[in-house]
């Protein structure tokens, strides 16, 4: 048997976004291509002789649905020569894929029309006459958010259009169109309403603020389905005969605030209804809050109707994906909760689902799920022969007594061979608000490959645990939740004396960046440290992040008017302190946690002799370690390790 290598990600595959049209089962399949150093991303018809090819030549084809009617599969694809995403359909049957639009600027998101006859899309209105200007121009910044990870600046003015299609002529008619930041929803009374989500970020001084609305259609006339309060948000789940279901946020613990689903009964254009908490008594995360390395394309477990009466959705829980049937009289009852990362789903039939899903140890798979007996059953596993050729390390799931006595939940992977005072490295996870979970993670197993011990914990301020968790980071960074990684190493110490306490590492990124940066400024207990898109001082943060003054202020529960506060809080504050030899890594296109925030840290480890290196990746945003550049996420890989070897005993 073979051990898992950095460079397996070009062997492994995932599948995602399974949809259902009679008896046939479609999804897509993506793939890294390493001769391109690109993603590829290609739908597929299930069948019990195998996979087979659907879609078009593109290398991404995604956004998979189905007609009402079940005759069509539609999808997003980049076929064209300046691969702009557009919309094409195929008959279920087979057949050459359709294209239906043509937009300069692409089709973000689409919703069929109730009776399958057109399609409505959302795009961006291009200019008549693009001009390309001889020399540079200034950039002008007139919003709140100018600017968004990855990408370069957003326009101060943008034109977004909700069009609509008709799949038997192709012919398009504009329906609404707005200078206000939307999301198209859904389409209503055969065509005669809109709903869209309207961000307020640029209205309010907010991050995460946005409040569902009707479009009539004749008159342009655009309105809140309920008025969002100054710090709510209402965004649009389902329509219903009696009403509409919505996400609510209420604000009151900025955007860590847990969403209830309510229902607006009777609610309709121009008029608001009786409103019906649904999951007032229930103390989760609705969606999909895990973090690993390997899923791509995915869109998580869709609210979807089972009947009239009732609908799916899925919930968070203590590091797993757990299914609910919510009722529209208040009722609820969990479908399904078992360890596993259910990475999205369709109904079949009120007592199944196709799904897609992973585990710690099968990176993706399509399969059934019994919804009466909570039994999976495999249809398709694309990484089977990998599978059978090489060694997955079992983690083990663990629970601990953190600070104040609090229940915390963390992950050992030991590696691959077992041996007496092996290595072990605590890898912290970004977000704060995310968690580990029940899915499969590349890195960590090539690390266990590599003879380390790899310790993962939820600590405080992690998702899936409740709000009172969640919320409890808040105003807090690098306190409680530092105490609750440092008694977790001593637990896994405790408890797996085979781990060698003079050979622990530590890692991570983002959040987990920032407290890397914090640990070795705080213990000199580990060997070596890499520090991945981090974050080293909130003042400087506060106006380079593209998110924040909102991150700074909601989750450190201050502002730039107090900036001996953020100093005190800020790593860099502390680097006279450190010992730890430091790798610093940085996407150059990280506009979350900014390049600069990498630098100041390495500058202040060289001013304190401390051992460091830094290694900048181009074209890489926030998220390199998962949608990043193939090769340069192979480099990042190397240089990890490079780095703890270089400072093994």
């Amino acid at each position: 048997m073979k051990k898992i290598e950095q460079k397996d990600l070009f062997e492994l595959k995932n599948v995602a976004q399974p949809v259902v049209a009679g008896g046939d089962i479609f999804f897509t399949e993506t793939k890294m291509n390493e001769k391109k150093n690109t993603y590829e991303t290609a739908i597929y018809k299930y069948t019990n002789e195998g996979k087979v090819p659907y879609g078009d030549d593109g290398t991404v084809n995604s956004s998979l649905q189905v007609s009402p009617d079940g005759k069509w599969i539609s999808f997003v694809s980049n076929e064209g020569e300046d691969k702009t995403p557009q919309l094409k359909i195929q008959a279920v049957t087979g057949g050459k894929a359709i294209a239906l639009t043509q937009e300069k600027k692409g089709v973000s998101v689409y919703v069929w029309g109730k009776d399958s006859q057109s399609i409505y899309y959302q795009t961006t209105k291009a200019d008549e006459e693009e001009k390309k200007e001889e020399f540079p121009q200034p950039i002008i910044v007139e919003k709140t958010t100018y600017r968004f990870d990855g990408g370069s600046f957003l326009p101060n003015k943008e034109t977004t259009q909700i069009k609509q299609v008709e799949v038997a002529t192709k012919e398009v008619k504009t329906l609404f169109e707005t200078e206000d930041s939307i999301l198209f929803r859904d389409v209503l009374h055969d065509g005669g309403s809109l709903v869209v989500d309207r961000d307020l970020s640029n209205i309010r001084w907010t991050l995460d603020s946005a409040e569902a609305c009707y479009v009539d259609v004749a008159t342009g006339d655009i309105h809140p389905i309920l008025e969002a309060g100054t710090d709510e948000s209402y965004r649009y789940m389902l329509d219903s005969k009696e009403g509409v279901i919505l996400a609510y946020n209420s604000g009151e613990h900025g955007f860590v605030t847990q969403v209830d689903i309510v229902f607006n009964k009777e609610g309709q254009p121009g008029s608001e209804g009786s409103i019906l908490n649904l999951t007032s008594g229930l103390d989760v995360e609705w969606g999909d809050w895990l973090v690993a390395d390997f899923q791509q394309s995915v869109t998580g477990v869709e609210p979807q109707w089972m009947d009239e009466e009732s609908f799916l959705v899925s919930a968070s829980v203590e590091g797993k994906i757990v299914l609910y049937r919510l009722f529209l009289d208040g009722r609820n009852e969990v479908l399904f909760d078992k360890e596993v990362h259910i990475t999205g789903a369709k109904i079949i039939s009120e007592k199944e689902l196709v799904i897609t899903y992973s585990t710690t140890t099968l990176p993706s798979a399509l399969a059934k799920l019994d919804l009466t007996t909570g039994e999976i059953t495999n249809l398709y596993n694309p990484n089977e022969a990998y599978l059978a050729e090489h060694i997955v390390t079992t983690p083990e799931r663990f629970t601990y007594k953190g600070y104040d006595n609090w229940d915390i939940h963390g992950w050992y992977m030991p590696p691959v061979e077992k041996k007496d005072k092996h290595a072990a490295i605590l890898y912290v996870h970004g977000g704060p608000q995310v968690a580990y979970g029940e899915s499969f993670f590349h890195e960590m197993q090539a690390l266990a490959a590599k003879g380390y011990g790899v310790i993962m914990i939820n600590p405080r301020g992690s998702n899936t645990y409740g709000q009172n968790f969640v919320k409890s980071i808040l105003g807090d960074y690098g306190n409680h939740d530092f105490d609750d990684l440092m008694m977790g190493v001593d637990y896994i110490l405790e408890t797996h004396p085979e781990v060698d306490a003079d050979q622990l590492y530590v890692a991570g990124g983002s959040y987990g960046g920032f407290m890397t940066n914090w640990i070795v400024t705080h213990t000199d207990r580990f060997r070596a440290a890499v520090t991945q898109r981090s974050i080293s001082n909130w003042i400087s943060f506060y106006g380079t992040s593209d998110i924040g003054p909102f991150f700074v202020e909601k989750q450190l529960l201050d502002d730039i008017h107090n900036p001996k506060r953020l100093w005190e809080m800020s790593p860099v504050a502390h680097a006279k302190n450190a010992k730890t030899p430091l790798l610093v890594l940085h996407g150059q296109s990280d506009l979350r946690c900014p390049q600069e925030q990498g630098e100041q840290m390495y500058m202040a480890m060289r001013k304190n002799n401390v051992p460091t290196k830094m290694i900048l990746f181009p074209q890489s945003s926030h998220g390199l370690s998962r949608q990043g550049l193939p090769n340069l996420r192979q480099e990042r890989l190397k240089a990890i390790t490079d780095w703890f070897e270089e400072y093994s005993k």
